[in-house]
């Protein structure tokens, strides 16, 4: 029996501060990269983090998943972990990490994968860092040989929607 394959999404928001600063470079090679967001005393953010979770729709429940679980996941990963803190100084993850918004979608992708229940369900991480910069992981990761590998299936495919968020390229700018 086939049955319907849907997309369901949460959305939470959490605000943090830090500073992008990457301890690989100097203090030049920061100021030239980073710009005003290597600002010494940091600065902050109102993040929008939507997480999709894809799979069959239980014919028994009618669901996915019960958003009062998924509710719960990202209250565990992202308001506990994240919210209201100072990402550089409060999350031992980020302690010689450059907190971009790239790396804060694999920070709560990782963390969502170690307390879901059915971690293959977990689709994609979007974080909207502003209104005009988001950036989306779907657990893909790149190889020298430039092939994107999906790893919530067993095939591998190239996403060119998503190449800049993937290559590591900061979206930390409003620019």
């Amino acid at each position: 029996m086939s049955l319907p394959l849907m997309y369901l999404t949460r959305k939470e928001c959490f605000s943090a501060c830090h500073r992008l600063h990457s301890p690989f470079l100097s203090e030049e090679a920061n100021r030239q990269v980073y710009g005003k967001c290597n600002n010494p005393n940091g600065h902050g953010h109102n993040y929008t983090v939507e997480v999709t979770v894809r799979g069959p729709v239980d014919p028994k429940t009618g669901m996915v998943m019960n958003i009062t679980d998924l509710k719960q996941y990202m209250d565990q990963t992202i308001m506990k972990k994240l919210d209201h803190l100072n990402l550089d100084k409060d999350v031992p993850y980020f302690k010689n990490l450059p907190s971009t918004t790239e790396n804060v979608a694999f920070f709560i992708w990782d963390a969502l994968k170690l307390v879901m229940a059915k971690p293959e369900l977990l689709y994609e991480v979007k974080i909207h860092e502003t209104d005009k910069n988001s950036v989306v992981y779907r657990g893909q990761k790149f190889d020298a040989s430039n092939h994107y590998h999906d790893h919530n299936s067993d095939h591998h495919h190239q996403n060119n929607d998503h190449q800049n968020a993937a290559a590591g390229m900061s979206s930390d700018s409003d620019s």
